[in-house]
């Protein structure tokens, strides 16, 4: 899994933080991290690995996006949310949504991965049971949070979460920086995809990802959005 947070869990002035990501086979990371070139490409056709995609300066126009139009600028973060839709069915999407002023007695980060790392567990587990026993791995943007996510990822490995131990992880959280990862870069764009959803209620990119959470059975599993 590729993950990534939206929004600041200090920032009074926004209700909610997320943290999301995807998972896919290894095979399907280098496909889709091809893809997301060629949207780079775009913008620096001569060296694109110098172009990050990054959904929140992308959207407002912010650093080197600045000198490019708004409507190339969020066409591109639709496109590229497009390439994770259309990709194999066996990619899943995950989020957890944490409403700030509803977990007030809880860190929204604590809440946020646990209901991550659970949840794609969960799915791990569903594939061991239909015979197709895979490990997983969560790959993170280098972050504010790494101390603390890599604490929790410990303890939910010895001592359990609120639903049990995690099982099916081969190894705690790894950190990269997005810089040099495509597919960190993609986890960047789904993260402030969900989040300008529920921030701001604006579903332009939302919509093109939403069928992608992992449900099973007919019930959605890969989305936690605080009550």
């Amino acid at each position: 899994m590729y993950a990534d947070e939206s929004g600041s869990t200090s920032d009074p002035k926004q209700q909610h933080f997320v943290l999301a990501g995807f998972c896919a086979f290894e095979r399907q990371g280098w496909w889709l991290s091809k893809q997301l070139e060629k949207i780079a490409e775009r913008f620096n056709a001569a060296d694109p690995a110098s172009v990050e995609l990054h959904g929140n300066p992308m959207f407002t126009g912010k650093k080197i996006w600045r000198q490019y139009d708004e409507n190339l600028r969020r066409t591109a973060i639709e496109d590229a949310l497009r390439i994770f839709a259309e990709s194999h069915p066996s990619n899943r999407l995950f989020a957890s949504v944490i409403k700030k002023s509803a977990e007030q007695n809880k860190d929204p980060v604590e809440l946020a991965f646990e209901q991550l790392a659970s949840r794609f567990d969960m799915y791990l587990k569903r594939l061991h049971k239909q015979n197709d026993t895979q490990r997983g791995l969560i790959i993170f943007d280098k972050t504010t949070y790494e101390t603390a996510i890599q604490s929790l990822a410990t303890d939910f490995r010895t001592k359990g979460h609120t639903w049990g131990v995690i099982r099916n992880f081969s190894e705690v959280p790894l950190f990269l920086d997005s810089r040099a990862s495509r597919l960190i870069q993609l986890a960047d764009l789904i993260a402030y995809a969900i989040y300008r959803y529920f921030e701001h209620g604006d579903s332009r990119f939302y919509s093109i990802i939403e069928r992608r959470f992992d449900s099973h059975g007919g019930i959605v599993h890969g989305l936690y959005v605080t009550k």
